[in-house]
């Protein structure tokens, strides 16, 4: 027999158990649910619970949401995500490549043990990391250490004039 709070009865009083604990048209415990604050020109987006077949598509909905109400991308906390299988890896890996076609770029910034080895296993860690800062280039670069003292020659080398240090020493030809 099912425990009451994972069945919902319909209207011909069968009852029949609901996926993942939901009674009633309440939704699944454990699902992935978002969570967006604007943070400068980017949305900051936390995921919480499980992103799992029944979760992807509500979740893929409000990321692409957040995507298009963004300058520049999203930064994605998914330390709070207790499981991610391929569908949850597929809504991040399209969100990814739907942000590249806007100009835009999608980033964990915090991530999970599931969400880790999830890429890690696959080599796309790499793509989810923040792109390199700008770098600052001078106007009018100059060296980039003071140039050192030129060092007195040795006995029997030839100065820059042609002179002869030492003595009964032979010149070196010049290169």
């Amino acid at each position: 027999m099912y425990n009451r709070i994972h069945r919902a009865e319909v209207a011909g009083g069968t009852d029949l158990p609901c996926p993942r604990g939901a009674t009633d048209g309440i939704p699944p415990t454990g699902l992935a649910t978002a969570s967006c604050t604007p943070n400068g020109d980017r949305i900051r987006v936390r995921v919480l619970g499980e992103l799992d077949r029944d979760s992807a598509s509500r979740l893929r909905a409000r990321l692409h949401e957040a995507l298009d109400a963004s300058k520049r991308g999203l930064d994605l906390d998914l330390g709070g995500l207790d499981f991610c299988d391929c569908s949850g890896l597929s809504v991040l890996m399209e969100l990814r490549q739907r942000a590249g076609g806007q100009g835009k770029t999608v980033v964990i910034r915090v991530g999970s043990p599931v969400t880790d080895r999830l890429l890690g296993l696959l080599g796309a860690q790499d793509l989810f990391t923040p792109p390199d800062p700008p770098r600052l280039e001078l106007r009018h670069p100059g060296p980039a250490t003071a140039p050192s003292p030129k060092p007195e020659p040795s006995p029997g080398t030839m100065s820059s004039q042609g002179h002869a240090y030492g003595i009964g020493c032979r010149q070196t030809p010049r290169c």
